[in-house]
């Protein structure tokens, strides 16, 4: 049975990390070019420094591939977990330029020096840049093998994210998202009306994947070639949104739409006017 695609209209178009083809991940130069391309949402990534401030940063520690050391020279691969943002202060972090570096994998990204902003700073800056509602996909980034080394406790984590998004005033707008059960769980127990998404990389078995969660998350978000029209048809069926994580390709867009998922996640904002 195929499942109706949703209306393009519909599609939950989400800039990921911002715009991580054009301009430095997780950044508010990325997140303003999503903006102004027609981005619905804005995804990121968050993590903790020693002073619990919730900064933007896919990793826990500064990537080599992204960031320069404190004197502007080269983070060898072998040493970036050194680097680790639970054991920096906010303004310590603020010493790491993380957007000047050539990226290897993204040879078009515009380089300018930037530091990573504070979660509320991101929000602060695209409530008052849109007229129109913005939404947030916030990922929290903990796994069981780094708590209390690269990040607080699951629970603490979680609290600290709420917390920003709370004070923000965008709660109602803000999804969290994490490849981390423990994450959700909590989070579905402690913020009932807190949308929340299952990220999934690897396995094709999405019923069992939210079997092992133990509840029936608001968005099954995963690996774009996972997609296919059982998992479609399955979801909507319970209420759940499909929103596929990253596709940078036009062709494969239109075909995940043809699908029916209910968003896209690119690195690249300006395909929406291409696919439209």
């Amino acid at each position: 049975m195929n499942e109706e695609p949703v209306p393009e209209s519909r599609i939950d178009w989400q800039g990921h990390r911002g715009a991580r083809g054009v301009y430095p991940e997780n950044t508010w130069p990325a997140f303003q070019y999503a903006l102004e391309n027609g981005m619905k949402t804005l995804e990121m990534d968050v993590v903790i420094t020693a002073d619990q401030q919730v900064v933007l940063s896919h990793e826990p520690f500064l990537s080599h591939e992204i960031c320069l050391d404190s004197n502007g020279s080269v983070i060898i691969d072998t040493a970036e977990q050194d680097y680790n943002i639970f054991r920096m202060t906010y303004e310590e972090l603020q010493q790491y330029d993380c957007g000047s570096k050539p990226h290897p994998r993204f040879p078009q990204q515009k380089k300018m020096k930037v530091t990573k902003p504070l979660l509320a700073d991101i929000i602060s800056q695209a409530e008052a840049f849109k007229r129109e509602a913005v939404f947030y996909n916030i990922e929290v980034k903990s796994q069981p093998e780094r708590d209390s080394i690269y990040y607080p406790s699951v629970q603490t984590y979680t609290d600290l994210v709420v917390d920003v998004i709370s004070r923000s005033g965008v709660f109602e707008r803000t999804t969290l998202q994490s490849f981390d059960h423990r994450c959700l769980q909590y989070a579905h127990r402690t913020y009932p009306e807190l949308k929340l998404a299952l990220l999934v990389e690897e396995n094709p078995d999405f019923r069992k994947e939210i079997e092992v969660l133990g509840f029936t998350p608001n968005i099954y978000s995963c690996y774009y070639p996972l997609v296919n029209e059982d998992l479609a048809h399955y979801a909507h069926q319970n209420n759940i949104e499909v929103i596929p994580w990253t596709v940078n390709d036009k062709e494969q867009i239109q075909k995940l739409i043809q699908i029916g998922v209910d968003g896209i996640i690119t690195d690249y904002p300006q395909l929406k006017a291409e696919v439209n």
